[in-house]
C-alpha cells in the first residue's frame, strides 16, 4: 500500500513539473513571438496595404458590435448607480460615476473582449489552418518572411483599432447612461453633464488610453502565437487542433488582459 501511494505521490509531482514546465516553454515562445514580430518593423518596408486590409477587419467590422454592446453597457450600469445613488441622496452624480467607471475601467475591458469574441479567435483559427495546410513553409520557400508579411499588418492593426473601439465604446456607454439617467429617470441633464465634466480629468482619459493600447497588443500576440505555434503545443492536428488552439487563445488571452489591467490600474491610480 505504501508503495502503491507512493508511486501515485510521484506521478503527481512529474505531472505538476510537467504542467509548469510547459508554462515556462509557452511564455517564452510568447515573448520570441512578439519580439520576432515587432523587430520587423525596422527589417522590412512597412506593410501599408496588408494593415489598411487588417484595420478592416479589426477595426472598422466590429464598430457595429462595439457600438450596440457600449450602449446597453451603459444604460445597465446607470441603471445600477441611480438605484444605489437614490438612496443616500447623491443622484446628481450619476454623470460623473458613470462616465468614470467606463472611462477607467469598464470601457476598455469590455471592448477589448468584443475584440477577443470576435477577432482574437477568427484570427487564430485562421493562423493555425495556414500552419495545418503547411503555407508558413511555403512562404519560407518562396523567401517570404512571415512575420512581416502575415504577422506585423494584424499586430499593428490592432494596436490601432482597440483604443479607438473604446472610444467609441466609452462614448455610446456614456450616452446610454444619458438616456436611462436624464430620459427615464428624470435626473437634471444640467447636473448629469456638469458633474461628468468636473469629475472626469485627464489622468482617467489616459489609463484607459493605456490599457486599450495594452490590450491589443496582448490580445493579437496570444491568439497568432496560439495559432502559429499549434504544431508545437497541440498533440492533435486537424480541425480538433485548430478548435483547442482557439479556445487557449481566447481564454488566456482574457486572463492575461486581466491581469494587465490589474497591473496598469495598480500603476496610475
Amino acid at each position: 500500500m505504501l508503495t502503491v501511494f507512493m508511486t501515485k505521490v510521484k506521478t503527481k509531482i512529474e505531472h505538476l513539473g510537467d504542467s509548469g514546465l510547459g508554462i515556462v516553454e509557452s511564455s517564452g515562445r510568447l515573448g520570441v513571438f512578439l519580439f520576432n514580430t515587432l523587430s520587423r518593423l525596422w527589417m522590412y518596408r512597412f506593410p501599408l496595404e496588408e494593415t489598411i486590409k487588417q484595420l478592416l477587419f479589426i477595426g472598422a467590422r466590429t464598430v457595429p458590435l462595439i457600438l450596440i454592446s457600449g450602449l446597453f453597457t451603459g444604460m445597465v450600469v446607470a441603471l445600477q448607480f441611480y438605484d444605489t445613488l437614490i438612496r443616500f441622496g447623491s443622484v446628481d452624480l450619476l454623470g460623473a460615476a458613470v462616465a468614470m467607471s467606463l472611462i477607467r475601467e469598464l470601457g476598455p475591458v469590455m471592448a477589448a473582449l468584443m475584440v477577443i469574441a470576435r477577432v482574437g479567435s477568427a484570427t487564430c483559427a485562421e493562423i493555425g489552418i495556414m500552419r495545418n495546410e503547411q503555407q508558413f513553409d511555403a512562404l519560407d520557400c518562396m523567401a517570404i518572411d512571415s512575420f512581416h508579411y502575415v504577422m506585423l499588418p494584424r499586430l499593428l492593426a490592432a494596436i490601432i483599432s482597440v483604443p479607438l473601439l473604446t472610444a467609441m465604446f466609452d462614448t455610446f456607454g456614456i450616452g446610454g447612461g444619458y438616456i436611462v439617467g436624464v430620459l427615464i429617470h428624470g435626473v437634471s441633464d444640467g447636473a448629469f453633464l456638469v458633474g461628468m465634466a468636473d469629475t472626469i480629468v485627464w489622468n482617467d482619459v489616459w489609463m484607459g488610453i493605456v490599457k486599450s493600447f495594452l490590450f491589443g497588443l496582448v490580445i493579437m500576440t496570444v491568439c497568432m502565437s496560439k495559432g502559429f505555434y499549434l504544431h508545437i503545443e497541440q498533440k492533435q492536428s486537424g480541425a480538433v487542433g485548430v478548435s483547442q488552439a482557439t479556445t487557449q487563445a481566447v481564454v488566456l488571452s482574457a486572463v492575461l488582459m486581466l491581469f494587465v489591467d490589474y497591473i496598469v490600474s495598480s500603476l496610475m491610480l
